[in-house]
């Protein structure tokens, strides 16, 4: 297995651990990777080798290409679960990001309207207003939070330019509850330093957090696919368990995926 880089801006459907039968929508460069995060764990590998060099989809670009699928989809099936926007980087960093929500919305009441509509976002632009609004409008707001301890942030998911993890945790908590927090656990070593989050040093701290956010739903998850760094380490299943049952003590509801 190698990395992988998605097509664009539509592809799919595959089967999502968390979300079922799952049509992928990417508003990124098709020839690489564009992203205001470079996680150790993605599996599109790290930015700087995958820079894309082609421009992002336009939004009538991604309009026709979702229209002509879902139409294929009425027709010849799978009926989707959901339609999904996530792909080769983070999505709200298009900047016509919000607009491209209401037309998939549209789209979406018109083809499959039980469908529902989800992006995977890592949270980095939603003090942009407009991010914020068209978040709110869809029917599964998914935002990262693999941690609360920035250091751990900059070893891990390592954001580009300057990242405020408490500005990001008070704009989550103005969602009110419109959200699902998503946090990757792992093990192993990356540059000889451990990168292990299953512990109580990490849980637990970030536990308090995410009740004072308060979202619908945690999920949590491990690495599925090849990353880039070799030597990062799945969270065994026992480990997820016990992270779930600490949130549900906690009064939230959770799920893990392995």
């Amino acid at each position: 297995m190698s990395t992988i880089i998605y097509p664009s801006p539509i592809f799919g459907p595959v089967h999502s651990r968390r979300l079922g039968v799952s049509l992928g929508i990417n508003l990124l460069p098709a020839d690489g990777k564009h992203c205001s995060f470079d996680c150790i764990y993605c599996e599109c590998g790290f930015n700087a080798d995958h820079r894309a060099k082609k421009p992002f989809p336009t939004r009538e670009e991604v309009r026709e290409a979702l229209e002509t699928r879902l139409k294929d989809m009425q027709q010849n099936g799978p009926k989707p679960d959901v339609l999904t926007f996530a792909g080769n980087g983070e999505p709200t960093a298009h900047p016509q990001f919000p607009e491209i929500i209401d037309d998939t919305l549209a789209l979406r009441d018109n083809y499959f309207p039980d469908a529902k509509v989800s992006v995977l976002s890592n949270s980095a632009f939603i003090h942009r207003p407009a991010v914020f609004a068209a978040l709110n409008k869809v029917d599964n707001n998914i935002l990262k939070l693999d941690t609360v301890d920035i250091d751990y942030i900059r070893l891990v998911d390592r954001p580009a330019g300057h990242y405020d993890v408490q500005k990001i945790i008070e704009l989550l908590k103005a969602f009110k509850g419109n959200l699902i927090i998503q946090t990757m656990f792992l093990k192993g070593l990356y540059n000889g330093q451990d990168v292990d989050n299953t512990g109580d040093e990490y849980v637990l701290p970030w536990i308090e957090v995410v009740k004072q956010i308060a979202p619908r739903q945690v999920m949590i998850y491990t690495i599925d696919r090849e990353t880039p760094d070799h030597d990062l380490k799945k969270a065994t299943p026992e480990e997820l368990d016990r992270i779930v049952s600490l949130l549900e003590a906690a009064g939230l509801k959770a799920t893990a995926s392995y």
